[in-house]
């Protein structure tokens, strides 16, 4: 998905009139599947998403990394390995991180089997245990593990903040639905620089608001 963000924020304004001030003591980032197997989709928006992870860093947001992985099509393969011929195996050069992306000692590392992080994982009791309710969303792809992660959020009453351009899928018109469909009825569409320009006012001591960085709530 080569980036077109001018356009894409022309085509999902009318989304975004939900807006929200994310709390850094009770935030976490889902860094997802940014893995070898998404490597030309991730790639267009790679540079914004490690801003987005340092950023959080110093912030100390938590960071959780997921993993997609299947050790055996047949046993843990379920639906996903009916509707898709190639599936993402452990240990193999396309299940590994990017060699752009840097997890380090004290994030968080989540393998998962299906399209939503929250499904047979310990998310949930890794987000609550720590005091998360805000949810920030990155990583690949939009419309299938990032949407799907996102809504699930949704459902378990986290708020959830989705990275316009520190997402990325196939194409630009299922990334534009993707992002449409979850600003009207399941987060707060963001973009990185939203994102970090929030961030780093609130270290500084700055409400974004009032900086004029975040529509008002």
């Amino acid at each position: 998905m080569k980036l077109y963000l001018r356009r894409i924020l022309r085509e999902i304004e009318p989304y975004r009139e939900r807006v929200a001030t994310i709390n850094p003591n009770h935030a976490a980032l889902l860094a997802i599947d940014l893995q070898n197997h998404f490597s030309g989709i991730a790639q267009p928006v790679l540079e914004n998403i490690r801003e987005a992870i340092e950023t959080c860093r110093r912030a100390a947001i938590p960071i959780l990394f997921t993993q997609h992985g299947h050790s055996d099509r047949a046993r843990d393969g379920g639906m996903l390995a009916r509707w898709w011929d190639q599936l993402i195996m452990e240990g193999t050069e396309d299940w590994k991180f990017l060699p752009e992306i840097s997890v380090e000692s004290h994030d968080i590392v989540l393998p998962k089997k299906r399209y939503s992080a929250f499904v047979d994982t310990d998310l949930d009791k890794a987000l609550r245990s720590r005091g998360i309710q805000d949810v920030i969303i990155s990583g690949v792809m939009t419309n299938l593990c990032c949407e799907t992660t996102a809504r699930d959020a949704f459902m378990r009453d986290y708020r959830v903040f989705f990275l316009i351009d520190g997402t990325a899928t196939a194409s630009v018109e299922l990334h534009v639905a993707s992002v449409k469909n979850l600003g009207y009825g399941f987060a707060y569409l963001l973009t990185c620089h939203e994102l970090v320009d929030m961030l780093t006012k609130m270290d500084g001591g700055t409400d974004p608001k009032r900086a004029g960085l975040v529509r008002g709530v």
